[in-house]
Parts: structure tokens; C-alpha cells; sequence
């Protein structure tokens, strides 16, 4: 029934997010898009529908990704960025627009790209490191620690950049950090989304080793579940999610953080058979609710998508613990 509930409130969140904006589209222009061409056609195929797919794939990703990383570190505040891998992101980009801006200003006319390909490199060059540090390093907890190191890291590379680039950089750079679910292109959505659900596709296949992982690792190991492999497994599928959300709309957060502890709270289940898929519906709902606050409708300008997700996402976090006291 929940199922079915979260479902339904996907798909009024989805027509929702499509129809409201800097300008309302009404039941009849949405339905007078599919039948002719008119302005209201070009607004909902060629930005809405990108915009709300995007939102919808970056919440489920960001979701599942912080509940593996909740899973496999035991941390209840473990989320996708635990690892440095959205850093690794954000200084990639920083390099590219700051660093490259000095030598080479006209790179910022196809900052696009730019920004996308910047991100990809540094996200994946961390996971790279990450999953080597992995492989000599059998306690969680230490590997969490240098993820954060690693976050920290490249956090102080990125403030250096910031401090020697020039205003135009800085701007471009400071705008990328805000997080936009807009800046997805049908032309994006083409690399985006195979990699965002070959991520979705290979968490299922994980869902008997992460049920095992909460009775312990020498449970798991007396099980024949082999942990060295397990962490690689999930480490790779999250820094696919987590880096290819990254790349392309930049920064969110909490949204990886608080899904899994609201999806915890309403179906009262630890089975990752029942997570995952609820994960991926809470998760892409409540980005489609931050998508749509952001547009501000009547308003003509477009709040930073990263900072609603967080408005929304410590206050559940808050009221999550709360109940719990509570019960």
C-alpha cells in the first residue's frame, strides 16, 4: 500500500513540478502542448520534462547512495559525499573554470561542458583513490576517516583556487556550487541517465549482502559473504551515483542523508529489498517537492536547488531522531 501510495505521489509531483514555474502552464495548455506546437510546447519538452527527469533521477540516485553508505559504515549520518567523492567533483570544476580561466578565459564560453568533464575526472579519480585505500585497509571506520580527509583535502585546494582567481571564475564557479537541476539537456540526459540507472540497476543486486552487513561483518564472513568485495561493490555503485549526479547538476545535499531515515520511518523495515525501492520513490519525490519551492512560481527567478534540499532535509533528519527519542 505504501508502495502504491509513494507511486501516486510520484507521478502528481512529476505533472506538478512540469506545470509550475516563472510561468503556470494550465491542465488545458499541458494539454493542448501534446496536440499542436505552441510556446507551451517548446517550455515543456525542451526544459520542464529535462528539469523534472533530472530531479527525479537525482533523488532516487542520492538516496540509495546514502543508504548504502548508512549500511556500510554503520553511521546513521554516513551520506554520499562521506567518501570525498562529491569534493573530488567540486575540485575538478574549481580547476577547470578557476585554474584554466588564468591561461585560457575563453574555456569559460563552453563552461558547460567544461564544468561536466571537470567533475567527472575529479569524482573519479577519488573514487579511484578511495577504492585503492580500500583494498589495504580492513576496518570501516578508518576507511570513513580518509574519505574525509580526502574531502578535506581537496576542500583546502579548492579554497586556495578560489582565493588567487579572478571575479568572472569565481562567479561561474560559486553558481555551479548552488546545484541546478535546469542545467540538464536533453543532450546530458543521454549520459546521465545510463549511468545513473546502471547504478540504480547493480544496488539490487547488492541486497542480500547489505541484509547480511547489519548482522556484522564476522557474521557475514561466517556466511561466505566476502567483505573485501562487498566494499568494493558498493563504494564502485556510489561513486557511480553519487559522481554522475555530481557532474552534471552540481552539488545537492541531504537529500542522501535524510531519505534513508524517512524511508526507515515509514516502513519500519532494515530490508534492503523494501529500502532500495522506497528509497528511489521517497527520494525522487521529495527532489521534485525542492524543485518546485526553488521555482518560486510568479516569482521570475529560480532559488539554488541545493539550498532547499537542506532546508528540507536537516529539519526530517531532526524530526527523525526526535520520534525515535520519543518511542
Amino acid at each position: 500500500m505504501l508502495f502504491f501510495l509513494f507511486s501516486i505521489l510520484l507521478l502528481f509531483l512529476f505533472v506538478l513540478d512540469i506545470l509550475f514555474g516563472s510561468i503556470f502552464i494550465s491542465i488545458s495548455d499541458f494539454i493542448s502542448a501534446f496536440k499542436e506546437d505552441n510556446i507551451y510546447k517548446e517550455i515543456i519538452f525542451n526544459f520542464r520534462l529535462p528539469k523534472a527527469l533530472t530531479a527525479v533521477l537525482a533523488g532516487a540516485a542520492l538516496s540509495v547512495a546514502g543508504l548504502l553508505m548508512q549500511t556500510l559504515f554503520r553511521n546513521p549520518l554516513a551520506g554520499p559525499d562521506v567518501l570525498g567523492i562529491t569534493s573530488g567533483a567540486s575540485l575538478g570544476v574549481s580547476l577547470f573554470v578557476m585554474a584554466s580561466s588564468a591561461f585560457f578565459p575563453a574555456f569559460l564560453i563552453i563552461s558547460g561542458w567544461g564544468q561536466i568533464v571537470g567533475a567527472v575526472i575529479g569524482a573519479t579519480l577519488v573514487l579511484l583513490l578511495v577504492l585503492a585505500v580500500s583494498t589495504r585497509i580492513s576496518g570501516t571506520v578508518s576507511l570513513l576517516i580518509i574519505g574525509i580527509m580526502f574531502g578535506s583535502i581537496t576542500g583546502s585546494v579548492v579554497n586556495i583556487l578560489q582565493s588567487i582567481s579572478n571575479p568572472d571564475a569565481l562567479k561561474v564557479y560559486v553558481v555551479w556550487t548552488f546545484g541546478s537541476l535546469s542545467a540538464v539537456t536533453w543532450t546530458f540526459m543521454k549520459i546521465m541517465a545510463p549511468i545513473v540507472v546502471a547504478g540504480l540497476v547493480l544496488s539490487f543486486f547488492l541486497q542480500k549482502r547489505l541484509n547480511v552487513l547489519l548482522l556484522g561483518e564476522r557474521y557475514a564472513q561466517n556466511l561466505g559473504v566476502s567483505i573485501f568485495n562487498t566494499r568494493l561493490l558498493i563504494i564502485a555503485v556510489t561513486g557511480l551515483l553519487a559522481g554522475a549526479i555530481t557532474a552534471f547538476t552540481g552539488p545537492i545535499a541531504f537529500i542522501g542523508v535524510a531519505v534513508p531515515h524517512l524511508v526507515r520511518g515509514f516502513f519500519q523495515t532494515s530490508n534492503h529489498r523494501i529500502l532500495i525501492p522506497a528509497c528511489m520513490l521517497c527520494g525522487a519525490s521529495l527532489m521534485l517537492v525542492c524543485d518546485i519551492i526553488s521555482q518560486l512560481p510568479g516569482g521570475g527567478y529560480t532559488l539554488p536547488i541545493n539550498s532547499i534540499s537542506a532546508l528540507f532535509g536537516a529539519p526530517l533528519i531532526i524530526w527523525v531522531i526526535y520520534k525515535k527519542k520519543q518511542l
